[in-house]
């Protein structure tokens, strides 16, 4: 079978999940394309798609699915669409979130018939305690290019989309609980703040904003994705974890992506 268009979705704070589902889409030939970036904003309307080959991506947030992606992600139903379900981890571990992105567009009526788990630069890596760091790189695109490719052979290959084999993807059911929040959010050095407010526009979730004349983070909002943290033009923004310093001595080795089919 042949869908005219491809239509990516992402959600994407520090840009690693839409630089994979873009190399995917490349992939994935010549065709008119289209794309949702549900990164800031919860879509305004509910969107059905038909006739469109889609590519979902979305970061890896403790083994899970960000909850705020699947809430946004809930705003688009498939009428039997064939997508691409692909998650973008930090270098330790996607445990669930690849079988639970699968489940969660199943549930909303898209086929999906190929997957994969990507690495990308983690939140909480910084220059001295470096994870994953400049993942997604050349060979991760390539590689991403390569499986648009592949994946677009196994829909050409099928006459209907009710042919279509859903990928065995890792990961377990019920999904790994998800940890109790601990409220955390990155902090301002306020000698070298501008107030830009260029935190506040890159904010997915809208916890910045000037409080007494002074950038604010607030703690209860924030889901520690670092992307202020990791774009501020002036450094001014750090987050101090001891999360950091494990996740870089335990989890330094290279790791590569996993495509399921």
């Amino acid at each position: 079978m042949r869908c005219k268009n491809v239509h990516i979705i992402y959600f994407s704070p520090t840009h690693c999940s839409a630089k994979i589902a873009h190399a995917i889409a490349e992939g994935l030939g010549d065709v008119s394309f289209f794309e949702s970036d549900i990164t800031y904003e919860m879509p305004d309307r509910e969107e059905l798609i038909e006739e469109e080959l889609c590519v979902v991506a979305v970061p890896v947030y403790g083994g899970r699915v960000p909850e705020v992606a699947a809430q946004r992600l809930a705003r688009f139903k498939g009428n039997h669409a064939p997508v691409i379900p692909v998650v973008i981890y930090g270098n330790r571990d996607y445990e669930d979130a690849l079988r639970e992105l699968c489940d969660l567009l199943s549930g909303q009526g898209f086929t999906p018939f190929a997957a994969g788990a990507f690495i990308g630069e983690h939140s909480f890596s910084r220059p001295d305690l470096p994870i994953a760091e400049g993942r997604p790189d050349k060979a991760d695109h390539n590689c991403a290019v390569a499986f648009g490719r592949k994946a677009l052979e196994k829909l050409h290959l099928a006459a209907d989309i009710e042919v279509l084999t859903p990928p065995q993807v890792k990961g377990n059911f019920p999904y790994k609980p998800l940890m109790p929040a601990q409220p955390q959010a990155p902090i301002t050095a306020l000698d070298l703040c501008t107030q830009c407010e260029h935190c506040i526009a890159i904010c997915p979730v809208k916890a910045i904003s000037v409080v007494d004349g002074e950038i604010y983070s607030d703690p209860q909002l924030c889901i520690k994705c670092c992307a202020c943290v990791k774009e501020c033009p002036e450094g001014a923004r750090s987050f101090d974890t001891p999360f950091a310093a494990i996740l870089h001595k335990n989890f330094n080795k290279r790791r590569e992506p996993e495509l399921f089919f």
